[in-house]
């Protein structure tokens, strides 16, 4: 995805090696790893993404 404007998430921490990337201004999110900006990236549908970004701050989510 040729996508401009990515910016590091709000949910990445400081930690400059643990960083999302997303871009603003579309109907679906795209998400990337900082560290591939030439690589793969995800899409969500909004309600999925808040939906995962609720379980991650429950702690309900466990690898």
């Amino acid at each position: 995805m040729h996508t401009v404007g990515w910016r590091k998430s709000s949910y990445s921490s400081g930690n400059q090696d643990d960083c999302l990337e997303v871009a603003d201004g579309y109907a679906d999110i795209p998400v990337r790893d900082s560290k591939r900006p030439t690589g793969p990236s995800l899409r969500f549908r909004t309600t999925d993404w808040s939906s995962f970004i609720a379980a991650v701050k429950s702690g309900s989510l466990t690898g």
